[in-house]
């Protein structure tokens, strides 16, 4: 029997890079699907994840942080960002609890003028500020912008964000669901071990190559023997330089042995099962300035329009 009161509808979160959209999105789904590090602009594509329970469904859009561009993979993760605000039915900007309002906020607001989308304003890290200190920045931002809604989270420990599920459905259409009720992300799964695969080569490596690499899947097979299932994966680390290479491979293959050792561990958790992981690296100059080679690395404008 159908539904009437069911909704749903998409959501993005939208905020500088490195304010905590990808640990709230992780934390609302209950699985890792998007890649989290301490380092700024991890997230490179709009990664759709999707919430479903007995009221509806939120597809959630996770944006690259929004940002002044400085090549041509930033302007693709800038334009991919700002798209996405007029596609939605309701967006999601996340910032930190604090009143200084920087460069990339007045960005965001300058942003936000242009549609007619509702917005949630969600304070990230409350567990980490005294209520006072919570209460000046929500009059800060009311200066900035007149938001439909204001909701304090900690997207780390998981507080408030039953109430912010709640906040996104009322702006959601009603309507039947959009994906099956065990769909956790329309990615597809090399694709998540792709930046499973990043995440790790994130964490692992020096503050001057992270942004310069990026991951491909080389082949995905998966095959049985004597103790059950296996997947074998070839992937390649793509950097800029000959001196990164050497970093990333590391003094007789340390590193590179580190990066694929934690790479292994989530993507078994992710397939349920074991997985054959072989890794590579290869340097290939420029790579974020170049337009075939962003296509080929799975950055396509056109596609992701």
């Amino acid at each position: 029997m159908e539904n009437n009161n069911y909704k749903s509808g998409f959501a993005t979160l939208i905020g500088r890079p490195n304010v905590g959209k990808s640990t709230l999105m992780n934390k609302l789904i209950g699985q890792k699907i998007a890649i989290t590090s301490n380092k700024p602009q991890t997230t490179r594509n709009r990664i759709q994840t999707v919430y479903t329970c007995d009221e509806g469904q939120i597809v959630f859009l996770d944006t690259p942080g929004i940002h002044k561009a400085k090549n041509k993979l930033g302007e693709y993760m800038v334009n991919a960002a700002e798209r996405t605000l007029k596609e939605v039915d309701v967006i999601l900007w996340l910032v930190e609890p604090t009143t200084f309002v920087g460069a990339g906020e007045q960005h965001i607001a300058e942003q936000l003028k242009k549609v007619k989308t509702p917005v949630i304003l969600v304070i990230n890290k409350t567990d980490t500020v005294k209520k006072e200190e919570l209460l000046a920045v929500i009059d800060t931002y009311r200066k900035l912008h007149e938001f439909d809604e204001i909701v304090p989270v900690s997207a780390l420990s998981g507080d408030n964000t039953d109430t912010l599920i709640k906040q996104i459905f009322k702006y959601l259409p009603y309507g039947p669901k959009f994906y099956d009720e065990d769909t956790v992300t329309v990615q597809p799964m090399r694709q998540i071990v792709a930046e499973l695969i990043r995440e790790k080569a994130l964490r692992c490596l020096n503050e001057e190559i992270p942004h310069g690499i990026a991951v491909v899947i080389d082949s995905f097979k998966e095959r049985r023997n004597a103790r059950g299932p296996i997947t074998d994966i070839d992937a390649t680390i793509i950097c800029e330089r000959d001196s990164h290479k050497g970093i990333i491979i590391g003094k007789g293959g340390e590193m590179l042995k580190k990066i694929g050792t934690n790479a292994r561990y989530e993507i078994e958790k992710q397939l349920d099962m074991k997985v054959n992981l072989k890794l590579w690296v290869k340097v290939k100059k420029e790579w974020r300035d170049s337009d075939i080679l962003l296509k080929n690395f799975g950055y396509d404008k056109k596609k992701d329009k």
